[in-house]
């Protein structure tokens, strides 16, 4: 009996050591699912047992310094189908047709979303309050309404290439948009659901929603006014000049570095960015299909995106005197009382260099003078005087060899020579600007140093970032990034510069009142011959406390002219005569201004003759009297109209029989003297835009007006660089 019981024994004693180790091993393997594996099948779980539906944030407002918003989110929704939902329900069909019907979308595009074999579907996006009342009303099973923004720009194609868009997921695609997402998107929030095993509903409701939190709001340095101004005036260039490869304007203040304008054209809208806005290249992308579309289509998107004024570069002509005339100033190379002699060319290196007037020398010739004629000789001498090695300190100096850091992406650095081989005849025509290259924001920036007593700052389109509530979560303080050149420099070349307005080429931006200094400039573009060029004119106003700097650069212009004196100086004196007047600088009359200024007519009628003719004379307005009569029966212009001084007045007494009708003469291509001459003589007045010959005039010669209408002159100095 003892061998049977062993063998028990044995027998359990085998089984407990199987079921110890297989207990361990049990044991060890559940902590290994628990501890390894716990946390992704803690996720696997919860994805089985719940749904989990995003609610976009809304985007945060972008502002204009003055608190105006250019960009904002309205609350919209975004339709959402649950198939296994649907499927259950069996009536795909009928939610095919309506949604179709209600959204407008292909009914086979939309039945094949609802009876994917998917969880989740999203039918459309960002759909308007009227269409998800409509879809809410219907109440089918399966299909949701899940909050979302749109971002929409109520200017539309204002300032459309500084905020740049967004994508359907509200993530910044370019612009200050793409720069500062992080901040703009805010966090999305969530709606998570209890689901069974096939993704439908569980008989208990079970519903978790997560607020999204919204973005942060931006506060830009850009002037909603200013910028307006600016693009007003650069549209009208666009046309005027025929510009084949479009235009940019900045406008800065160079006491802050806050960039107050940006303009681009041609432009395009910003709550429609995918649609391209040149007619030409929409017909070219219509003939195309496949990746030759898909390749065109990329490139034109991204040529309208992008930033002129901050990612390309060019060859800043003229304008780049500025800095050559800083830098010779600083360094004793030159003083504004220096003489120089133009015969037309300087040779350099075995190589003549001819000025822009090389058939009518400016012959003997100042410093300052030869900076209002812009006489490239003048500079080349003026440049060969400091040497290569100076020259070149004065270009890293004002921030052509590094980009200027500003807030937003694709920035560039431009192309400049390296100091090993910049020798002489590089010297030569860099000091006039060409062979190099600069962005227009590197450029403006510069002169803003120039202005602002030489100190250099780092430009920002943004001021302040904001929460939901308006409080200050960050503040972009201006930020100086070297001193160039000295007080004394910067008050002598501002002096000079004014010069350049007033009596030089730049006399096209001349404004009544401000004391504008600037420079012209233009440039032909690679490869030289082809007659693509470049015109462009900076400056900034008034001259002795600078309170802007303007750029505006023309790019292949096809008119009439290509000079930067011509076509880009009027534009910056409008836009300089705008801004100042809007910022309220006070202007300051010189006594040539004042006998030139507007008047009110006044009102003369029934008054005697002598009554009336004093009136005029006090108000320095001319008259002609019409009739025999000694009272004024009628008078043209009528009260309250606006003239020119020394403008004509034509006074009616009784007996005479007032005229009815004037044809308008042509004075096109006459001097103002002239124009105005033949004009007043004829009956009418004029009102003189500008100086120089007379360009246009508007109404039209052989117009048939009335006495005493007013004809508008646009008047130009073209022979100027």
């Amino acid at each position: 009996m003892a061998a049977p019981k062993l063998a028990i024994k044995k027998r359990i004693l085998f089984l407990l050591v199987i079921f110890t180790f297989t207990s361990i091993g049990l044991m060890a393997r559940t902590g290994w699912w628990q501890i390894k594996e716990g946390e992704r099948l803690q996720k696997e779980a919860i994805e089985q047992q719940t749904r989990d539906r995003i609610i976009n944030s809304k985007r945060g407002t972008i502002f204009d310094r003055n608190g105006k918003p250019l960009a904002i989110s309205a609350s919209v929704e975004t339709v959402t189908a649950i198939p296994n939902e649907i499927k259950k329900a069996g009536n795909a069909e009928e939610i095919a047709s309506t949604l179709s019907e209600i959204l407008e979308m292909n009914y086979d595009d939309v039945y094949k979303r609802i009876t994917r074999n998917s969880a989740y579907e999203i039918i459309k996006r960002k759909i308007e309050k009227k269409e998800a009342d409509q879809i809410r009303e219907a109440d089918f099973k399966g299909i949701h309404l899940d909050e979302d923004s749109k971002r929409y720009y109520p200017y539309g194609n204002f300032a459309s290439h500084i905020l740049g868009a967004t994508g359907t997921d509200n993530q910044g695609l370019f612009g200050l948009e793409a720069k500062y997402d992080k901040y703009l998107k805010g966090l999305p929030g969530r709606i998570v659901s209890a689901k069974d095993a096939i993704g439908t509903e569980m008989p208990y409701k079970y519903e978790r929603y997560v607020n999204p939190e919204d973005g942060a709001n931006l506060v830009l340095t850009i002037d909603e006014v200013i910028q307006h101004f600016a693009e007003k005036h650069l549209e009208t260039a666009l046309i005027d000049n025929k510009l084949a490869n479009g235009a940019a304007a900045i406008i800065m203040d160079p006491r802050t570095g806050d960039i107050l304008a940006m303009a681009v054209k041609p432009d395009f809208d910003l709550n429609n960015p995918f649609q391209i806005a040149d007619e030409t290249a929409q017909k070219e992308l219509e003939q195309l299909s496949g990746d030759a579309f898909t390749e065109k289509y990329k490139a034109e998107l991204g040529k309208m995106w992008r930033n002129k004024a901050v990612v390309d570069s060019y060859e800043p002509g003229s304008t780049f005197k500025i800095i050559t005339s800083a830098a010779g100033l600083e360094e004793n190379a030159v003083k504004p009382t220096d003489q120089f002699t133009d015969i037309g060319y300087l040779t350099v290196a075995g190589r003549r260099i001819k000025c822009w007037r090389s058939d009518r020398p400016h012959g003997l010739q100042t410093f300052v003078q030869g900076v209002q004629n812009s006489c490239n000789p003048v500079f080349m001498e003026v440049a060969a005087r400091m040497g290569s090695e100076t020259f070149y300190k004065y270009v890293k100096a004002f921030g052509f060899l590094e980009k200027t850091g500003i807030d937003f992406d694709g920035e560039t650095s431009g192309i400049f020579h390296k100091l090993s081989a910049f020798n002489e005849l590089e010297l030569a025509t860099a000091s006039f600007g060409q062979g190099f290259q600069i962005t227009p924001l590197q450029m403006v920036s510069a002169i803003s140093a120039v202005a602002n007593d030489g100190l250099l700052l780092k430009p920002r389109l943004v001021k302040q970032i904001t929460d939901i509530d308006g409080n200050v979560m960050k503040t972009f303080e201006p930020e100086v990034v070297r001193q160039v050149i000295s007080k004394e420099t910067s008050a002598t070349l501002r002096g000079i510069l004014e010069s350049v307005v007033s009596e030089g080429t730049g006399k096209n931006a001349y404004i009544k009142g401000y004391r504008v200094a600037g420079k012209t400039g233009t440039s032909e573009k690679l490869p030289r011959g082809t007659s693509n060029y470049v015109a462009s004119f900076v400056g900034f106003a008034p001259a002795d406390d600078p309170k802007v700097v303007c750029l505006v650069i023309l790019d292949e212009p096809k008119g009439d002219s290509y000079f930067g004196g011509v076509i880009a100086a009027p534009v910056v004196g409008k836009i300089l005569d705008d801004t100042l007047n809007y910022l309220e600088v006070e202007p300051k009359f010189t006594e040539e201004e004042l006998m030139t200024m507007d008047v009110f007519v006044p009102e003369v009628r029934n008054m005697d003759i002598k009554e009336a003719q004093n009136t005029l004379k006090d108000i320095n307005l001319k008259y002609k009297i019409e009739g025999t009569g000694n009272t004024i029966i009628d008078q043209t212009p009528k009260p309250g109209a606006k003239l020119q001084e020394k403008s004509l007045v034509i006074l009616y007494t009784e007996g005479s029989e007032p005229s009815t009708s004037i044809t308008i003469p042509d004075v096109v291509n006459k001097s103002v003297l002239e124009a105005n001459q033949i004009l007043v003589d004829s009956g009418l007045n004029i009102k003189i835009n500008g100086s120089g010959t007379a360009i246009k005039q508007e109404p039209a010669a052989g117009t048939v007006v009335s006495p005493g209408t007013v004809v508008n002159v646009d008047f130009r100095f073209t022979d100027v660089d």
